[in-house]
């Protein structure tokens, strides 16, 4: 049985696995580029890093596959993934088609509390210091996630399954290490804004044409930046 810690800071009664723990560290790591992609995963050394023994640690790192965050490598171990570019291309087609289905179903389907809600969500997003700078758009996930409480707000399961569980961290992650382009960060919190304003009149239709445009947008901006080299690789 895993250990369970309570984490410092948290509030009263939170408690979580060590492993668990290990999990999120390394899972935010990855996610924001910390740990870049490619990179070698060494058991021991992450083991030493943290302070816990191989068994938590290999929990965290299985979970972590099912994540597609990690893949094994033959003979070689684990590495951070990293997508080639046609890769990256096909998870933001499979994006721009299951996101624009699920923006069109959240304008028949989202109850005006979680529109109003979501209005909430990206006006704190604007307040973000990181945005005001320019630096990059807001980076939280789950419910101050916008794509997420869309895909939520469609009452489709299997989205949410596929789009919020499957894929979610993985194209979270290069939504975050590609949101640093110049403009890039204001011209997505509008496209957020019309997106949001097409749910909120009900027109399905608009809103899943607006979404697809927007992920399209997204996906240009990522081959434009591989293009020019500015970021990390992204061959496999």
């Amino acid at each position: 049985m895993s250990k369970v810690i309570t984490l410092p800071g948290a509030a009263p009664g939170d408690s979580e696995t060590l492993a668990e723990h290990i999990f999120r560290k390394i899972q935010s790591a990855i996610v924001k580029g910390e740990i870049a992609p490619g990179s070698k995963i060494s058991e021991p050394e992450l083991a030493r890093i943290h302070g816990v023994s191989r068994g938590p640690l290999r929990e965290a790192l299985h979970r972590l596959e099912g994540q597609r965050l990690l893949v094994r490598v033959p003979h070689a171990g684990a590495r951070v993934v990293s997508l080639s570019r046609q890769e990256l291309s096909e998870l933001y087609e499979i994006r721009e088609s299951l996101e624009g289905t699920a923006c069109r179903l959240a304008a028949e389907r989202m109850p005006p509390a979680e529109i109003a809600e979501l209005r909430g969500v990206l006006e704190a997003h604007e307040r973000d210091e990181a945005f005001q700078a320019g630096l990059g758009y807001y980076q939280q996930e789950g419910d101050y996630d916008f794509h997420y409480r869309i895909v939520k707000g469609s009452g489709n399961q299997m989205l949410f399954r596929m789009l919020c569980d499957e894929l979610y961290q993985l194209a979270r992650m290069y939504r975050i290490q590609y949101s640093t382009t110049p403009n890039r960060p204001r011209q997505a919190y509008a496209e957020h804004h019309r997106i949001l304003d097409a749910i909120a009149d009900r027109d399905g239709e608009l809103a899943e044409i607006l979404m697809r445009r927007h992920i399209r947008a997204s996906r240009l901006n990522i081959e434009q930046q591989i293009a020019q080299g500015n970021l990390q690789r992204t061959e496999a």
